[in-house]
C-alpha cells in the first residue's frame, strides 16, 4: 500500500485543471500516475516516491459545470527544489482524463519554509523585544548597581560606641557628621568616606571626643529633628567648626549629589551661627540660646591636635563675649531703678513695677523664642487640616498627643512601624493615601483622630476613630 503522508514538507505545487467532461477526483489522480509512468525515470516515477514518502497525498478539488470540470491540484513534496519543479513540469504532461481531454497547467510552487521563516522572525523580535526591557539592563544601571553596593559594603564601625562611618574616617582631618546610617550610606554613595553618624538623639562620647580632634562640618535635616540634634551637640560640649542643613523638609538620606554638594558648599562657620548673623537654611531659622548654655569642660591642651587649640579658643571667647553683655545689660537695668527709686515719690514706683514687669515679660518671650527649637508646635483639632496643606506633596506624617503637641514628624514609609512603637498618640495627619490597614491599627493603638490626604479602598468604617479626609468634602 503507498504511503499517504509525508514527513516533512518542503513544497506544495499548486496546478490548474480543466476537463472538457464531467469526471471525478479518481480520475484526475489515476490519469496523473499512468501518463507519467517511466516519463522521468525509476529514481523520480511518481509511485515510488508516494511510497517512500517522498510525494505526499495528491489533493484534488474539482467542480463541473456546464459539462466541463475545472479544479486544483495540490502536492506536497519533500524532494529538493530542482526535482520538485521536475515533478511540477511532468504533471502538465497530462492530456486526457479518462475518456475526457485534459489541461494540466502549474500556478505555484510554495516554499513552506518561508512562512516558518516569517513566523521565525516575528517569534524572534518578540522575544528580543522582551528581553531587552526586562532581562538586560543598561550599561548605566549596571554601573549604578555595582557602585551601590561597594558604597554600602564600604560602610564601618568607628570607636567603642561602634558608630557607622565611612572607611576614610580614621585618616581625614576633616569630617562630616550626620545623624545616622542612613544618611552615612547617602554620602558614601556620593564619594564622601570621611563620615560619621551620631547613631540617634544622645551624643555619645566618641562623637565629643571625634570633633576635638577634627575639624568637624555638622550636616543635618531640614527639619526640626535637625534642631534636636544640634542642641544636644551643644549640650554634649561638641566642638563643632561648620554647620550645613539639607533644604526645608528633607533628609539628608534622601538627598541627590548635586543637593548634597550645594548643601556642604553652602555650609557657614559655627561661629557665625552662633552669634545669629547668618541663619542656616532650614524650614526654620534656627535659634541658638548660647548664653544659657554652661560651657563644657575642656580637655587639657595634650588631647587636642594644634590646629584645634585655636577652635577651642575662639569658642570660648565667644561663650564668655555673651556672657559678658548679658551682665552688662543687667546691671544696667538695676542702676536705672536705683536711680528712679531716689529721684521719683511712691507713685511713680507702681510705674517702675510696671517697666520691670514688661523688661521681664521682654526677657521671657526673647527665651521662649530660643528655646523653639526643642517646644513643639500646639494645635488645635479644627487646626489639623491646615497642617495637611503644609504637608501637602510632602509625603510626611505627624503624630500629637491628646493636647495636639506635635510627638513626631516622619515619612509615610515609617507610620505603620511607629505606630506601632510609639504609644499615646491622638492624632495623624498624613499626606498619603488612607488605607484599611492604617485605619485598623490606628484605631487598634487608641488614635482618636485621623487626617488623611485621600480616601483609599477602606471598606470596614471605625467607630472609635475620626476619619478627616478633606479632598472628600469637594
Amino acid at each position: 500500500m503507498a504511503k499517504t503522508y509525508i514527513d516533512t514538507v518542503k513544497y506544495l505545487i499548486y496546478a490548474d485543471v480543466n476537463v472538457d467532461g464531467i469526471v471525478d477526483k479518481p480520475d484526475v489522480v489515476g490519469a496523473i500516475f499512468g501518463q507519467t509512468e517511466g516519463l522521468l525515470g525509476e529514481e523520480l516515477d511518481l509511485r515510488d516516491l508516494q511510497k517512500n514518502g517522498r510525494i505526499g497525498r495528491i489533493e484534488v478539488d474539482l467542480k463541473p459545470k456546464g459539462g466541463k470540470t475545472r479544479g486544483v491540484i495540490k502536492i506536497p513534496s519533500s524532494l529538493d527544489m530542482v526535482e520538485t519543479c521536475i515533478i511540477a513540469a511532468a504533471i502538465e504532461t497530462v492530456e486526457r482524463v479518462g475518456p475526457c481531454e485534459a489541461n494540466i497547467k502549474t500556478s505555484n510552487i510554495e516554499d513552506t519554509r518561508n512562512i516558518k521563516r516569517d513566523q521565525l522572525i516575528t517569534r524572534s523580535k518578540g522575544l528580543l523585544r522582551h528581553l531587552i526591557n526586562t532581562e538586560l539592563p543598561e550599561s548605566q544601571e549596571i554601573s549604578d548597581m555595582v557602585r551601590e553596593e561597594v558604597k554600602a559594603a564600604e560602610i564601618t564601625t568607628y570607636g567603642k560606641d561602634r558608630l557607622p562611618a565611612g572607611p576614610g574616617i580614621s585618616r581625614a582631618e576633616e569630617i562630616i557628621l550626620v545623624e545616622g546610617r542612613a544618611d552615612v550610606v547617602n554620602l558614601l554613595k556620593k564619594d564622601l568616606s570621611s563620615v560619621v553618624g551620631i547613631g540617634g538623639a544622645k551624643v555619645p562620647p566618641t562623637i565629643e571626643k571625634l570633633t576635638k580632634e577634627k575639624e568637624t562640618t555638622v550636616f543635618l535635616d531640614g527639619d526640626r529633628g535637625g534642631d534636636m540634634i544640634l542642641r544636644e551637640l551643644i549640650n554634649a560640649g561638641a566642638d563643632i567648626d561648620f554647620l550645613a542643613r539639607a533644604p526645608a523638609g528633607k533628609e539628608v538620606e534622601e538627598l541627590t549629589r548635586k543637593e548634597v554638594m550645594k548643601c556642604l558648599k553652602n555650609k557657614v562657620p559655627f561661629e557665625q551661627e552662633a552669634k545669629g548673623s547668618s541663619p542656616i537654611p532650614s524650614h526654620r531659622n534656627t535659634v541658638m540660646n548660647v548664653p544659657e548654655q554652661k560651657a563644657p569642660q575642656q580637655p587639657q591642651p595634650s588631647e587636642r591636635l594644634s590646629s584645634g587649640g585655636g577652635r577651642r579658643k575662639r569658642r570660648e571667647s565667644i561663650l564668655e563675649k555673651v556672657e559678658r553683655e548679658a551682665a552688662k545689660m543687667k546691671a544696667s537695668v538695676k542702676e536705672g531703678e536705683e536711680k528712679r527709686g531716689k529721684d521719683e515719690a511712691t507713685p511713680s514706683r507702681e510705674k517702675e513695677k510696671g517697666e520691670e514687669r514688661k523688661i521681664e515679660e521682654k526677657t521671657g518671650e526673647k527665651e521662649a523664642a530660643a528655646s523653639s527649637v526643642q517646644e513643639k508646635k500646639k494645635l488645635s483639632k479644627e487646626e489639623l487640616e491646615n497642617e495637611l496643606k503644609e504637608l501637602s506633596k510632602t509625603l510626611k506624617a505627624r503624630f500629637y498627643d491628646e493636647d495636639y503637641n506635635m510627638m513626631k514628624e516622619l515619612p509615610v514609609r515609617e507610620v505603620i512601624k511607629s505606630l506601632e512603637e510609639f504609644k499615646g498618640i491622638h492624632a495623624i495627619v498624613f499626606d498619603g493615601i488612607v488605607t484599611q490597614r492604617l485605619v485598623d491599627l490606628a484605631e487598634s493603638k487608641g488614635v482618636k483622630v485621623l487626617v488623611g490626604g485621600k480616601m483609599g479602598n477602606v471598606s470596614k468604617k471605625p467607630t472609635k476613630l475620626e476619619l478627616v479626609i478633606p479632598s472628600s468634602k469637594k
